[in-house]
C-alpha cells in the first residue's frame, strides 16, 4: 500500500531529528523561555521582515485556531469563514465549543472576498436588532485553502482593507503555508502576510516538523496576556524547547522553503501525470493537494493499493478524492501511484 491521503504522515525532517538528539540532554527553562525558542523567534521575525512581532509556539493547528479565536473575540462575537474552512468542517466544533458562532460567507474555490465581508458587516450594522444578535468580530482564512487554492496579494489586500475599515482582525491559518509560498503562481510573501494580516501562523506539523505551529503577531499588543490563554487552552508545552528547536532548524538555511518546494515539484509531476491519463480535476489547485473525480468502480480497485482522502460524492457514479504530496514524498512512490492509476 502507498499513502497519499495527507501531508503529515511522516515523522519529521532528518535535520530536525538530528538537532533534537544533539540537544536532548541540555537543561533549559520551560514553556518557550529557552535559547532555542529565542533563536527561532529571531529567525522568523527576520523571514517576515517584522522585527517587533511577538512569536508563540503552539502544539497544533486546531489548538492554535481555537486559542486565537477565543482570545480575540468577546463572548457575544463570532468569526467569519468560508463554508469549507477548517474551523467549519474539520475541528469537531472546537470554535463553537469555545462559545463562538462561525458565520459561513459565500466563497469561490474555498476563498472569501473583501466584498463579501463588507456586505456581511454592513448588513449586520444596518439591522435594528443587532444588539440582540451575535456580532461578527473577526475574519478567518487559510493559505492555502482546504481546496489547495491561494489568495493573491490583491485579494489579501482587499480583505485587509475591509477588515481594518470595520476594525476587525484578519487571522490567517497557515497550517500548509509553506506549500502556498512555494507554488509557482504564488505572489504573496511572508512579509506581505505580516503586513496584511493581524495574526497568522506558520505551520510545522504538515511541513517538516514532528508537531507544532509558529504563531506570528505583528503587533505584540494585539492580544494582551496571551500566554495564559495558550496555557488554559492546553496548547503549550512544558518542554517548549521541543518546538523552538524544530522551528529554529526549519528557518536555518531556508530549509522550510526548500522542503516545501519539493512537495510542489512532486505535486506538479502528479498533476501532469493525471492529465496525461485523462483524469478530470474537481478544482484547480496549484499547491500540494490534487482533487480528482474518479469512477466508483475504479475507486474500489484503487482502494486495494492506495490510501487516498475521500472528499465528497460527485454524482451517483463518481467520487471526488484527494491526493497529497509532502516535504517527504518519494518520487518512486509517485511513480507507483501513477502506474496504478
Amino acid at each position: 500500500m502507498i499513502h497519499f491521503e495527507s501531508d503529515y504522515l511522516e515523522g519529521a525532517h532528518p535535520k530536525i531529528l538530528e538537532r533534537l538528539v544533539e540537544t536532548n540532554m541540555d537543561k533549559t527553562e520551560g514553556y518557550g523561555e529557552d535559547p532555542y525558542c529565542a533563536s527561532a523567534r529571531d529567525k522568523i521575525r527576520k523571514a517576515c521582515d517584522c522585527p517587533n512581532a511577538a512569536i508563540y509556539f503552539l502544539v497544533g493547528g486546531t489548538q492554535t485556531n481555537s486559542t486565537v479565536i477565543k482570545a480575540l473575540l468577546r463572548s457575544f462575537e463570532g468569526v467569519m469563514d468560508a463554508p469549507s474552512g477548517h474551523i467549519s468542517c474539520h475541528e469537531a466544533g472546537a470554535i463553537e465549543a469555545g462559545g463562538h458562532k462561525v458565520f459561513p460567507l459565500p466563497s469561490v474555490d474555498g476563498k472569501i472576498s473583501g466584498e463579501e465581508v463588507d456586505k456581511f458587516m454592513k448588513a449586520f450594522l444596518a439591522d435594528g436588532n443587532r444588539d440582540h444578535m451575535v456580532r461578527p468580530g473577526m475574519v478567518y482564512i487559510s493559505q492555502p485553502t482546504e481546496y489547495g487554492t491561494l489568495y493573491t496579494k490583491k485579494e489579501l489586500e482587499e480583505l485587509s482593507k475591509v477588515c481594518r475599515a470595520h476594525k476587525i482582525p484578519l487571522f490567517m491559518d497557515g497550517a500548509r503555508l509553506g506549500y502556498g509560498l512555494a507554488a509557482s503562481c504564488n505572489d504573496v510573501t511572508l512579509p506581505d502576510i505580516a503586513r496584511l494580516c493581524d495574526i497568522f501562523y506558520i505551520g510545522g506539523t504538515k511541513v517538516g516538523a514532528l508537531f507544532g505551529e509558529a504563531l506570528v503577531m505583528p503587533d505584540p499588543d494585539l492580544i494582551p496576556d496571551f500566554f495564559p490563554m495558550i496555557k488554559q487552552m492546553g496548547a503549550s508545552l512544558a518542554k517548549g524547547r521541543l518546538l523552538g528547536i524544530q522551528f529554529e532548524t526549519l528557518f536555518t538555511d531556508d530549509l522550510y522553503f526548500k522542503i516545501s518546494k519539493h512537495a510542489i515539484e512532486m505535486a506538479d509531476k502528479l498533476e501532469q501525470g493525471l492529465k496525461d491519463k485523462g483524469y478530470k480535476f474537481y478544482i484547480n489547485s496549484p499547491t500540494n493537494q490534487k482533487f480528482i473525480i474518479v469512477d466508483n468502480g475504479k475507486l474500489e480497485e484503487l482502494g486495494k493499493s492506495i490510501f487516498y482522502e475521500y472528499v465528497e460524492a460527485y454524482d451517483d457514479g463518481h467520487t471526488v478524492i484527494r491526493f497529497c504530496t509532502s516535504w517527504a514524498t518519494a518520487e518512486e512512490d509517485l511513480d507507483k501511484l501513477l502506474a496504478l492509476l
